[in-house]
């Protein structure tokens, strides 16, 4: 399955074996395996959770941080409540790697959603 933008692509591809997750934005991408992309799916969600918990209290010019780290993830979120970007970093638990990355606005959404419909069409 490729989801294809002008400036972000997710791509899932099992017969790639070990590394069958690609993300990417701009001029960068990066893959992953499944469990990291399982782990981050739950970190979307869980971030994602915590901005429609605040979100109707905030104005529309109002701007958030919010920070969650569940090993090997960290992410960030900043921005406001309609319209943010995300940060990312990984720390490998193998010790074989490490990386960080970003989802500029209005890529952050976009993105999250298409990863939130792909991990849901895997069941």
């Amino acid at each position: 399955m490729v989801k294809t933008k002008k400036r972000w692509r997710v791509l899932k591809d099992f017969k790639k074996g070990k590394f069958c997750f690609l993300i990417g934005v701009d001029n960068w991408s990066i893959e992953l395996q499944r469990s990291e992309f399982n782990s981050l799916y739950i970190l979307l969600l869980r971030i994602n959770e915590q901005l429609l918990i605040i979100k109707n209290e905030l104005m529309d010019e109002e701007s958030i941080s919010l920070e969650l780290e569940q090993l090997p993830w960290y992410i960030e979120l900043e921005g406001k409540k309609n319209e943010w970007s995300l940060r990312f970093v990984f720390e490998s638990q193998d010790q074989t790697r490490s990386f960080e990355m970003y989802w500029p606005i209005p890529i952050a959404q976009n993105l999250f959603y298409e990863i939130k419909k792909m991990w849901e069409s895997m069941d």
